[in-house]
């Protein structure tokens, strides 16, 4: 009996690992549904049919669950078709500055400097991408970073380079 007991409590651990931890997104992606009555409503109607009616309670849904809910409220508001766009725009000015987007370390390590976004590319909020362009946007009015690489390229062929004359001499003569 006490080893039956005992499985019942480590399944309810191994559940309550698998639940989310921050409900931030649903409730951002339920704000952007713009919702007119009963906030705590909609809520329940949306976790009672995303959980195949086991639940109305947020806290109750699994990850899985979770995701699914999020990913299709999302869906349904464009913010993901938004923040595709805006990862784009992005995406594109860091080439017009000399970035290769082709290269997904080069990019992380550009977004990850402090100065710049502090985060990784893919973690970026909608607004975070914003300010992002603006400061690509800035660093683009310098002459971005191929201007550097011009430089750096100029002083190497400024350097007197080693030359070697050879002359040939006529036999006899030396």
């Amino acid at each position: 009996m006490t080893q039956k007991t005992n499985n019942i409590e480590s399944n309810d651990r191994r559940e309550s690992n698998d639940r989310p931890d921050n409900y931030g997104r649903f409730f951002a992606a339920l704000g952007a549904m713009g919702i007119m009555g009963d906030r705590d409503e909609v809520k329940r109607q949306i976790v009672w049919q995303y959980t195949g009616g086991r639940t109305e309670s947020l806290r109750e849904m699994t990850r899985e669950e979770y995701d699914r809910c999020c990913a299709g409220l999302e869906r349904d508001n464009g913010i993901r078709e938004m923040l595709r766009k805006e990862r784009s725009a992005t995406l594109r000015l860091m080439q017009r500055v000399g970035i290769d987007t082709s290269d997904w370390k080069r990019v992380n390590s550009f977004c990850l400097d402090r100065r710049i976004a502090g985060k990784e590319f893919a973690k970026l909020s909608i607004m975070e991408l914003a300010q992002l362009r603006r400061k690509i946007r800035a660093i683009d009015s310098r002459g971005g970073f191929a201007i550097k690489a011009e430089r750096e390229s100029a002083r190497q062929q400024e350097q007197p380079k080693q030359q070697v004359i050879i002359m040939q001499c006529p036999t006899g003569q030396a």
